[in-house]
């Protein structure tokens, strides 16, 4: 149970509507409860420096977003092809950039969702008082992600050390956590299952420390050694999937050292002997010098700047304008614009509502299409029924905006499944739109959810023409894959055939072993999402396993090459021919 976000939940729009409502602006009120909602649904464990990009970003394209919503609403609103012709152009830009990733995708369907909002909520204040209301709730979230401090429900204490950096320890500690699973895992059927779990945890803690930070070095000794501690994983990590290649099991100890740090970093206290693993073999040679270079980092807390991912302006706009990024944007565009079309000829008192469910469904980060549409109109229906009860009994406005408050609360859990967020969020969303005024709103909003998920089934299922492709969100995810993949490989294998060097530089070897892994679970993401679509939309995709598994191997294996050359400066005839043979196969889908 996710205590701390409960509780972050619970505080957020629920007491910005009561003081909206106290202080006689209940509008303001709605709208900063608005951003501070949508804040939340972002909301996830993790550092609290992530979390200032993850909240704070999606919340400013949300302002920007109601603002234009605001004034083109006023401008064209009239028009019955005016304004859905602009949210048509609106959604293919924040579809295609969507594609970038998470971060990105989050903040495109605020912009789209609060433009709908911002052009047909009736509301008094003027376009850029609303953008700042509503910017101001997605703030409060995050100035309560950044000073609340909660007990620890290990100890409960505050965390061991500076409560600031409990996100990065328990990431960094995750990583030593799923070192000793990998090494346990040695040799039998769960290794390849051990290793992507190793990725994940190498992946969340790379992100919980390269957050935007105001100086470019790390500021306290405490989060020096933390990044201290990652580098000091990443040796461990090429050690522990060498291991794993070779199929050979290893004795229980192999794994203990590892776990053992792990501890002492979760508990802020020194990590004490370690077993040694052995040194019978070039794997188990490197995994024992990994963990005394890990033991010395608890003392030294010292270590290079840590690598981050960022990428250039170019690079994002090579993937919007890529085939993932076309297919998205011209679908949400076709989404947005029609379903805006259909709710003005409807002249529905909330026509805004239908442009932002589809917004939503059309999202293909929130699992299959049909699985999506079925949840969320299973979602809605629930919520909407729940509401009218709530409504016909509780008082108001004191009981609605207790609604408000323990729906915030439960955003946080409720979003391990769509349908149960559905429902959470249409009570939420029909309260607040009751608090500002309106008339009770739940059968529409019924109606409404199935016609938008009507729409965004019909367009999820066309056949669109060039320059729109099928499945080309798991072309982009392979593509990125191969490329780092190879460029892993040549680094490590670089010079001539018969004349391998030795490494000297491992950090950047480490880094491009990290990205290959990473965007190989990007893709391979991506690719269970689309076979998990019905028959006539994952036939797209068809031959992606493959290809997919063929560069894990690859990866794999030029993870056990560096772990052979660092050890004797020369390539074993074994690792050549399979690296032969990896190529080999890659080359007719290259």
């Amino acid at each position: 149970m996710p205590w701390h976000s409960v509780v972050r939940g619970a505080l957020a729009a629920g007491p910005l509507l009561c003081a909206g409502v106290v202080a006689g602006r209940v509008s303001v009120g709605v709208v900063a409860a608005l951003g501070a909602m949508l804040a939340g649904i972002n909301d996830r464990p993790g550092s609290r420096r992530v979390a200032v990009r993850r909240l704070g970003v999606p919340a400013l394209s949300g302002a920007c977003g109601l603002a234009f919503g605001v004034y083109v609403g006023a401008w064209g609103g009239g028009s019955p092809l005016l304004l859905p012709l602009l949210f048509a152009v609106l959604g293919l830009l924040a579809g295609a950039f969507s594609a970038a990733g998470p971060i990105a995708s989050a903040s495109g369907t605020q912009l789209l969702v609060a433009a709908a909002i911002g052009a047909g909520m009736p509301l008094p204040e003027p376009g850029w008082q609303r953008a700042l209301f509503f910017l101001a709730g997605g703030a409060w979230l995050i100035a309560l992600r950044l000073v609340l401090v909660l007990p620890s429900p290990r100890d409960g204490r505050a965390g061991a050390g500076p409560y600031r950096l409990d996100g990065e320890r328990t990431a960094v500690a995750a990583v030593y956590e799923a070192v000793a699973a990998l090494l346990d895992a040695a040799g039998s059927l769960q290794s390849t299952t051990r290793r992507a779990a190793l990725t994940a945890a190498l992946d969340h803690a790379q992100d919980a420390l390269s957050g935007p930070r105001l100086r470019r070095h790390s500021g306290s000794a405490a989060e020096r050694r933390l990044h201290a501690q990652y580098a000091a994983a990443l040796p461990l990590g090429e050690a522990a999937t060498a291991l794993a290649w070779a199929g050979e099991s290893l004795p229980g100890r192999a794994g203990e050292g590892p776990r053992r740090i792990a501890a002492a970093i979760r508990d802020g206290v020194p990590c004490g002997p370690l077993p040694a693993p052995g040194r019978s073999g070039a794997g188990l040679r490197a995994l024992d010098d990994a963990l005394l270079h890990a033991a010395e980092a608890f003392d030294s807390g010292s270590a290079r700047p840590l690598h981050g991912r960022g990428r250039a302006p170019a690079d994002v706009l090579r993937t919007a304008a890529g085939p993932g990024g076309r297919e998205y944007g011209v679908r949400v565009a076709l989404c947005f614009g029609a379903s805006a079309a259909v709710a003005q000829a409807l002249h529905h008192e909330h026509w805004y509502w239908l442009p932002a469910t589809a917004v939503f469904l059309v999202k293909p980060d929130l699992g299959p299409l049909a699985s999506r549409v079925l949840c969320r109109a299973l979602g809605t229906v629930l919520g909407a029924v729940l509401f009218a009860g709530l409504a016909a009994l509780l008082p108001r406005p004191a009981g609605l905006v207790a609604v408000v408050a323990v729906c915030g609360a439960l955003i946080p859990v409720a979003t391990r499944h769509f349908a149960a967020q559905t429902a959470v969020v249409t009570v939420l969303v029909l309260a607040l739109v009751m608090v500002g005024g309106e008339p009770q709103a739940s059968w529409g909003r019924i109606g409404e959810t199935l016609l938008a998920c009507g729409i965004v089934l019909l367009v999820g299922h066309l056949h669109l023409p060039w320059p729109v492709r099928r499945g080309g969100r798991v072309q982009d995810r392979l593509t990125a894959a191969r490329e780092s993949a190879h460029a892993y490989l040549r680094h490590v294998l670089r010079g001539a055939e018969d004349e391998l060097e030795l490494d000297p530089d491992r950090a950047a070897r480490w880094a491009l072993r990290r990205e290959a892994y990473r965007t190989l679970a990007e893709a391979r993401a991506a690719i269970d999402m689309a076979a998990a679509e019905l028959p006539t939309l994952a036939r797209h995709s068809a031959g992606s396993e493959e290809v997919a598994a063929a560069l894990e191997r690859l990866v794999d294996t030029t993870t056990a090459c560096a772990v052979h050359v660092d050890d004797t400066g020369r390539l074993p005839r074994r690792h050549r021919e399979r690296i032969d043979a990896l190529l080999a196969e890659l080359t007719p889908v290259a």
